[in-house]
């Protein structure tokens, strides 16, 4: 392979190949059907469509030439930018695009994910929602010293200039919800070029928003998708100037540690948990819903509770809660719970019950539901601990799959650290200002809400900006 970017088979962005659906790179040229192509399958095991997959030199020479172009002009509308992206979202969740209406993109997405297809339309409107606000969102993360886009009023000679950190943003996306393609979009508001390496479980999603993008005037060089194997996404991450990389915890002591020489942001196991003084009664319905909304999938689910009255008695409540969530195919409307290849399936419930060895399993039964054709959905469990400190509290499952341990005044946040949400009762002031000094907690809620609630304008873990920009001082100019 290896051709300089633009060559090569063309084909349209979208379409069959056989009987399969092709899902071919978009690259500056325009799609690109590669001849090495994987075959992306269901959870039963059938075979969806061809995703092509791009050599190593290609998606440099990709990235390079990205690289070259000019930024866009610092007095660039912002009102033009917001209407433009705003028409991305409505032709994402609205338009046949790819071949694909949206029930059909939200029927593969579920069939090939195992993500319930409510769960994968909700997660389009999510997308729709953060690109509608993308240009507001990152004007409320800029500096209050830094004037606005356009502005060089410089008073007294002297100002402060917020600029990228590079030109090129690279993603190395995962392919669990597809709400993980929400979290970059901020960075086009920032004028930065992006390249995603989509999930080759998930490679529906990135291929739909950047027609999407596309289709409302973004330039082909501005966003492009290089799906690859593992090695080439590595050279895809070293090869950009930023990257935002999504993955288990390997991944991100892989990159947290700076060896690929690209500042990177990863984007790990949530690790989110919820904090209950007092009665339990008031909150469970929100706490079945942090657990079980979703179809358990994301990083904000909620995986561990901690209960100062009665741990065992709302353990069992809980677990009534969810046992009422049905197990069905993925694509069908009353599915509520997410479905693996059924060797996949009992692979995962082995290990939890080896995970779970000495702990008291509340929900019972069997988690795996055989659907009859190779796959199976999987059940919630629901885990009684008898410490606040075990390690279980911080293991994540693909499915719902909560730990509920006692707490008492004495452990104080110690339980609670290294989340990504910590829920609260309110009436906590002194736990909530605790838990806000407390470095490895990155967001704290109160119980009015289900952990996974996360508008476009609030940050997920910090602001996306906060990674990509920096200030920079400007004077006697």
């Amino acid at each position: 392979m290896g051709a300089a970017p633009g060559r090569g088979d063309t084909a349209p962005p979208g379409g069959t190949s056989g009987d399969l659906l092709s899902v071919d790179a978009l690259v500056p040229a325009g799609a690109y059907r590669t001849g090495r192509r994987e075959t992306v399958r269901g959870v039963a095991g059938e075979p969806l469509a061809e995703l092509s997959l791009v050599p190593g030199l290609f998606a440099a020479r990709t990235l390079d030439a990205m690289r070259r172009r000019p930024g866009p002009s610092a007095s660039r509308s912002p009102s033009r930018l917001a209407a433009r992206l705003r028409a991305a979202g409505t032709a994402f969740v609205s338009d046949t695009l790819g071949g694909l209406t949206p029930r059909a993109y939200a029927a593969v997405v579920a069939r090939s994910t195992g993500v319930p297809a409510p769960v994968v339309r909700a997660a389009a409107q999510t997308i729709a929602d953060v690109l509608a606000d993308a240009v507001d969102a990152v004007a409320g993360a800029r500096p209050r010293a830094v004037p606005p886009p356009g502005s060089r009023t410089v008073p007294d000679s002297t100002a402060v200039v917020w600029r990228r950190r590079g030109r090129v943003l690279g993603v190395n996306a995962s392919g669990n919800h597809p709400a993980v393609h929400s979290l970059w979009l901020q960075a086009l508001a920032l004028g930065y070029r992006v390249a995603v390496r989509p999930s080759r479980r998930d490679p529906f999603t990135p291929h739909r928003l950047v027609l999407a993008l596309r289709s409302a005037g973004f330039a082909d060089d501005e966003v492009v998708t290089l799906p690859c194997d593992h090695e080439t996404a590595g050279e895809l991450v070293r090869g950009s100037d930023l990257a935002m990389v999504f993955g288990g915890d390997e991944t991100v002591r892989r990159y947290a540690g700076g060896g690929s020489g690209t500042p990177v942001l990863t984007q790990g196991p949530g690790r989110v948990k919820i904090l209950v003084t007092g009665s339990w009664e008031p909150y469970l319905g929100t706490i079945a819903e942090s657990v079980g909304g979703l179809g358990g999938v994301s990083c904000l689910n909620t995986t561990a509770v901690l209960v100062e009255q009665d741990a065992r008695g709302f353990a069992g409540a809980l677990a009534e809660r969810l046992a009422a969530l049905r197990p069905r195919p993925p694509e069908q409307e009353d599915a509520e719970l997410p479905c693996l290849p059924l060797a996949e399936a009992h692979t995962a419930e082995d290990f939890l019950r080896r995970a779970a060895a000495g702990c008291e399993s509340v929900s019972g039964g069997s988690l795996v539901h055989d659907l009859g054709d190779g796959s199976a959905a999987l059940r919630p469990a629901v885990h009684l601990l008898d410490d606040p400190l075990s390690g279980q509290l911080g293991l994540e499952m693909p499915f719902p799959c909560v730990w509920v341990a006692p707490w008492a005044a004495e452990h104080g946040v110690a339980p609670l650290r290294g989340s990504l949400v910590v829920g609260i009762a309110e009436g906590n002031a002194g736990l909530v200002d605790a838990l806000l000094d407390e470095p490895s907690v990155r967001n704290v809620y109160g119980l009015d809400r289900p952990t996974w609630w996360l508008p476009p304008d609030m940050p997920h873990d910090g602001y996306l900006a906060e990674f990509l920009m920096r200030s920079t001082a400007l004077a006697g100019i």
